[in-house]
């Protein structure tokens, strides 16, 4: 602005103090033309002026602007750590589930006492659960446990389910690792006591409650299903065999709190390896009805399986067995109880059964912790050989945070 106006005073100047100027009056024709043109030669200067100043304050802007997106990126680079430890906080969740007992065992086989009888406590289970959720989509999750080992006498840690997850719908939700099989954990939920004993073919060690694989579920409330392509061999083994292994379950609800429910597994278990291949491949058919609601949980479940602890011997052989249990929750304390019995080998000992039945009462200490006294009783006896009989009784545990 300074400069339009003191280019347009050194021209009037210039005008006004020509010999012309001063005798105005007296003008001549070629003075009036001098004028003239210097008053042209003025609205020139004066529009580069404009022009100029133009230029200027899209350029300054400009640079505004580019500073400020310097700035921005500035400051998301140098975020405090302790706000991206929030943001991490804030998607992550830690949690825990442990079963603890106090109890006495007495066990006998074939009339004798065996080693496992005595009086103690025992951590049965302790996970150390960590989610993590990317976004809307994508989560993964790892869950620890722990066993004790026998050969040399320490407690090991090891990793029950480690998977990434992509839940795209209510119906297709991919995991990816080792996780939760289609069945056996989807019975604990209905059963509601696997902090007393698992459930049946869990307890008779006809299958896994976790493995290494790819696994698509889905649940809209009326229909669930689980497939799963499995390694085989559970989640304390995720080495390769030859081929893969299938589980599914289908389900349907088809009113509040009724469930029907079939499955199946068919594979080699991870056996079928170069040095020792697989003679058969082991089978497993599972159908489960169930009824629940806040105070009543009763439920039947039947499984059939073949060749499953014969995949490598030339020999074959087949199992099945049902569970009937039911529970009944008042609020201050709940009653329930249970009977399997199971035919573990029908085929080479055709007389062998495994009988069970579990009876007590549990009550809520407190949020996330559960009190169960029980009295269980097992026996595992064929006509000629086998007579192993089990009693236990004393205090079970469910610790949640």
């Amino acid at each position: 602005m300074q400069r339009k106006m003191l280019a347009t005073a050194i021209l009037l100047a210039a005008a006004f103090t020509s010999p012309g100027a001063l005798a105005a009056k007296t003008q001549t024709d070629s003075e009036a033309a001098e004028i003239a043109q210097l008053k042209a030669q003025l609205a020139a200067m004066q529009a580069k002026i404009d022009e100029l100043e133009q230029r200027t304050d899209a350029q300054s802007q400009i640079n505004v602007n580019t500073q400020q997106n310097i700035e921005a990126m500035q400051q998301q680079q140098q975020k405090p750590e302790s706000s991206l430890a929030s943001e991490w906080a804030a998607s992550t969740k830690i949690s825990g589930t442990s079963f603890i007992d106090f109890t006495n065992i007495d066990q006998t086989s074939n009339g004798k006492k065996t080693a496992a009888s005595g009086t103690g406590l025992d951590v049965k289970r302790f996970y150390l659960q960590v989610d993590h959720k990317f976004n809307d989509i994508w989560s993964a999750d790892l869950t620890t446990d722990f066993n004790y080992v026998s050969n040399d006498g320490e407690t090991q840690l090891f990793v029950k389910k480690a998977y990434l997850q992509g839940a795209f719908s209510p119906l297709a939700t991919l995991r990816v690792g080792s996780a939760n099989t289609p069945w056996i954990p989807f019975v604990e939920d209905l059963y509601g006591y696997r902090f007393v004993e698992n459930t049946l073919i869990d307890r008779l060690k006809f299958g896994n409650s976790a493995d290494w694989g790819l696994h698509l579920l889905g649940d809209n409330g009326l229909f669930n299903y689980q497939a799963s392509i499995l390694n085989g061999g559970g989640y304390k083994n995720p080495t390769r065999s030859n081929s893969v292994d299938f589980e599914g379950r289908v389900g349907v609800q088809p009113v509040k709190g009724l469930m029907l429910a079939v499955g199946g597994y068919t594979g080699d278990l991870g056996k079928d390896t170069t040095t020792t291949p697989a003679l058969h491949d082991a089978h497993r058919y599972d159908a489960l009805i169930a009824y629940t609601n806040d105070s009543l949980r009763v439920g039947a479940e039947w499984f059939r399986a073949n060749n499953w602890n014969n995949v490598t011997t030339p020999a074959t052989d087949s199992a099945d067995g049902w569970s009937l249990w039911g529970s009944y929750n008042w609020g201050a304390a709940a009653l329930f109880a249970r009977y399997d019995r199971a035919n573990t080998s029908k085929d080479l000992d055709p007389s062998l059964k495994d009988t069970y039945y579990n009876l007590g009462v549990s009550f809520p200490l407190t949020k996330g912790v559960r009190l169960a006294i029980a009295y269980k009783n097992e026996q595992l006896k064929d006509d000629s050989k086998i007579d192993t009989k089990t009693r236990e009784i004393g205090a079970w545990s469910e610790v949640k945070f």
